[in-house]
């Protein structure tokens, strides 16, 4: 969709809407981090950060990937293969994140899990639950915010 609008302060401007698009993705990515880095400028600016579980031929059982900066650390997506879940790969998986991010100065690590995914598990490893978004994405699920202190 495309919408051509005059602003009350200057030239006509163009709306668009679409779905996935990496370059929009990696320049939003790469605008907020210019300002959040002058924004910080005593702070380190943020490093990905990902852990890989590798069966013995180098096939993917479990990832997870998120960030790191300052003192806060985030999980972003964490996935365990069914075939492995329940033997402590995820476990192991999210101990290796939390040992590298508390190597990297972080005190708390967050993340978010929706109730058909795996919030209990976050539990289990020491998340509390800080928030929960009733009916997201759709009503009988919730959308659960979760947080862990490492120190």
């Amino acid at each position: 969709m495309t919408t051509d609008d005059p602003t009350p302060s200057g030239p006509t401007q163009r709306t668009l809407v679409g779905e996935g698009d990496a370059a929009l993705d990696q320049r939003l990515s790469d605008e907020l981090d210019r300002h959040n880095a002058a924004a910080t400028a005593d702070v380190e600016p943020a490093r990905e950060l990902t852990v890989q579980v590798l069966d013995g031929d180098g096939a993917l059982l479990a990832g997870a990937s998120g960030w790191t900066w300052g003192a806060a650390a985030g999980i972003a997506m964490t996935w365990v293969d069914a075939s492995v879940r329940g033997q402590g790969v995820g476990r192991d998986l999210l101990a290796a994140f939390e040992e590298e991010a508390r190597a990297r100065g972080c005190t708390h690590v967050f993340t978010t899990s929706f109730t058909f995914q795996a919030p209990d598990f976050y539990v289990a490893a020491g998340y509390r639950e800080t928030f929960r978004w009733e009916g997201v994405p759709t009503a009988g699920r919730d959308d659960v915010h979760l947080r862990k202190d490492l120190c």
